[in-house]
């Protein structure tokens, strides 16, 4: 299983990526050097979304048309939707 997620940075950015173990991940972004470089200088962070998917391939795709082409307000009702 492969999850893409959100993440709300401390300075109210968002942060998007894909993980195949979704807890582990918010950790190493949160405590360990393994976390984003991006997410590293605006600890802590918290999850705000996710997707599930059975294959790397989908949940990258799917990543990728988050990052390129939705923006800040389209990714922040995305957000509140599943909320």
């Amino acid at each position: 299983m492969y999850y893409l997620y959100i993440v709300r940075c401390s300075d109210n950015t968002l942060y998007t990526g894909i993980t195949t173990k979704l807890e582990r991940r918010i950790e190493e972004h949160n405590h360990s050097a393994k976390g984003a470089k991006y997410t590293r200088t605006r600890r802590p962070v918290v999850l705000v979304y996710s997707e599930e998917y059975l294959d790397r391939s989908k949940a990258s795709k799917r990543e990728y048309e988050i990052k390129k082409n939705m923006t800040r307000a389209m990714k922040i009702a995305l957000i509140e939707g599943y909320s």
